[in-house]
C-alpha cells in the first residue's frame, strides 16, 4: 500500500526517537531515571535506532515470493520467512515470542507489573504486490530497536506496564480479498465464516494456516479476542503512504483517524465480435463502456460536489470531508476474451473507495451505482455491481 520514496535518514531516526522517548516518558516510574538521562543512550540511538533498524528494514524488504520487486502474502514462504526473522530479533531485544493460530508473530517483555494493562506496539508483516519496503515494517522494526536500547542499558525489566510488540500476519488482504486477518482475530471482530473463505487456488484460511502447521478452530479463533480491560494503548508507527509530509518537509505527523473503505468488482457485458467486421455503429463494446464508467469514477471522486449536492443526502460538513479524504481507484481490469483482435464479450474490473466520512462514503457508492447503470443502459451492454468489502471508518 505504500510506494513512498524515503529521501533522507533522519525520519528515521526521528521516527524511531520518539517511539523511545514515548516508551520512557509513559512507562517508566516517576522515581526511575529514564534512558535520556544515561549517556549511553545516546551513543546507542544512532546505533540501534538507525543503523541497525535501518539495516533490518533492507533485509526485510528482501525477503519476498517474487523475482524484482516486493511481495510477502499471508502465509506464504515469504511471509514465513520474514517471520522467523522478526521472532529472532524480538528475542535479541529480550522480548518472549509466540506465534497464535492465526499467524500473528508475538513478542512481550511483563515489565515490572506482569498484571498492569499492556501496551501493544506493532503492524503487519504482509505486503501488497510490489510493495514499499517500509509499509508495516517500519512499525514492527521500530518498536523492536526502541525496546532493544531499553535493554541494552538494563531498564527494560523497570518497564512499569507489560509491553507487547505483534507483528500481524495479514492487512492487506491481497491472497483472500478479506483485510485485517490477523488485526480482527486479536480484536475479536473476525468472523469464523472467515476460515474457509478461499484464495485463487481454491486453499481456505484454515488450509493455509494448516501448511504452516498451526492448527485452527472456532473456538481457538474466539480464545485469541484480547481484553480490552488488560490493554492500556496501541501505538502503530507507519510509513506515509502518500506524499504530502515529504512536500511540504515534515518528518512525523499524527494521524486523526483511519478511513472507511469500499471494495466493489464491476462486471460489463457485451456483445463479442470481430474486430475487423463489427460496424462501429452496430457494437455493444462493455471495454468502451468500461473505459466510460472509469472516467466517471475518477470525475466523481475528484468533484463530489458537482454529483452530490443537489441529492440532499449529504450536509455541507460531509461534502467538505469527501472534498479532502475521498479517494478512489481501479486497481484491476481484465478482458475476455483478451485478444487484440476480438471485440471483448466481458470486462471486469475493481474499484477501490475510501473517505473518513462513512455517511459521505455510502452516498458516494449509492451515487456511482446509479450512474454507472444508467451509463450501462445507454450503451446496451449489462452491468452487475458487487460489493466485496466495507469497512467503517474510526476517528479519534
Amino acid at each position: 500500500m505504500t510506494f513512498t520514496r524515503i529521501s533522507h535518514f533522519s525520519l528515521f531516526f526521528s521516527s524511531f526517537f520518539f517511539l523511545s522517548s514515548t516508551l520512557s516518558s509513559h512507562l517508566y516510574p516517576a522515581s526511575a531515571t529514564t534512558p535520556e538521562k544515561d549517556g549511553k543512550t545516546r551513543s546507542l540511538y544512532s546505533e540501534i535506532l538507525r543503523d541497525e533498524a535501518v539495516a533490518r528494514l533492507n533485509d526485510l524488504g528482501k525477503v519476498s515470493d517474487a523475482d524484482g520487486y516486493l511481495e510477502r502474502t499471508f502465509m506464504s514462504p515469504a511471509s514465513v520467512r520474514a517471520g522467523f526473522l522478526i521472532r529472532e530479533w524480538m528475542e535479541d531485544a529480550g522480548l518472549r515470542t509466540w506465534v497464535d493460530s492465526m499467524g500473528n508473530l508475538h513478542g512481550r517483555v511483563e515489565g515490572m507489573n506482569a498484571s498492569a494493562q499492556a501496551l501493544l506496539i506493532g503492524s503487519h508483516l504482509d505486503t501488497v504486490v510490489d510493495a514499499g519496503m517500509f509499509d508495516g515494517s517500519l512499525g514492527i522494526i521500530s518498536a523492536i530497536s526502541a525496546l532493544k536500547v531499553l535493554k541494552s542499558i538494563g531498564k527494560l525489566g523497570e518497564l512499569k506496564r507489560p509491553v507487547e510488540v505483534i507483528a500481524f500476519s495479514d492487512e492487506e488482504g491481497v491472497r483472500f480479498q478479506s483485510t485485517f486477518l490477523g488485526s480482527a482475530a486479536v480484536a475479536g471482530i473476525l468472523p469464523v465464516t472467515a476460515l474457509k473463505i478461499s484464495d485463487k487456488s481454491g486453499v481456505t484460511v484454515q488450509d493455509a494456516l494448516k501448511g504452516n502447521s498451526i492448527e485452527i478452530t472456532e473456538d481457538s479463533l474466539l480464545g485469541l479476542k484480547y481484553d480490552p480491560a488488560s490493554i492500556w494503548g496501541y501505538f502503530e508507527l507507519h510509513i506515509e503512504q502518500g506524499p504530502v509530509l515529504e512536500w511540504v518537509g515534515f518528518p512525523l505527523a499524527v494521524v486523526k483517524g483511519i478511513a472507511g473503505q469500499t471494495r466493489m468488482k464491476v462486471t460489463v457485458r457485451g456483445s463479442q465480435g470481430h474486430a475487423g467486421t463489427v460496424p462501429m455503429s452496430m457494437r455493444r463494446d462493455p471495454m468502451a463502456a468500461a473505459a466510460e464508467l472509469i472516467v466517471l469514477l475518477e470525475s466523481l471522486c475528484k468533484h463530489p460536489r458537482d454529483f452530490l449536492s443537489s441529492g440532499g443526502n449529504c450536509n455541507e460538513q460531509t461534502l467538505e470531508s469527501l472534498s479532502t479524504s475521498l479517494v478512489c481507484t481501479v486497481g484491476e481490469i481484465s478482458t475476455w476474451p483478451s485478444a487484440s483482435n476480438v471485440i471483448p464479450g466481458q470486462v471486469t474490473f475493481t474499484v477501490d473507495l475510501r473517505a473518513i466520512d462513512d455517511v459521505g462514503r455510502e452516498a458516494v457508492v449509492y451515487e456511482l451505482s446509479n450512474q454507472m447503470y444508467k451509463i450501462c443502459d445507454r450503451r446496451s451492454v449489462s452491468c452487475i455491481i458487487e460489493r466485496k468489502l466495507t469497512v467503517l471508518s474510526t476517528k479519534w
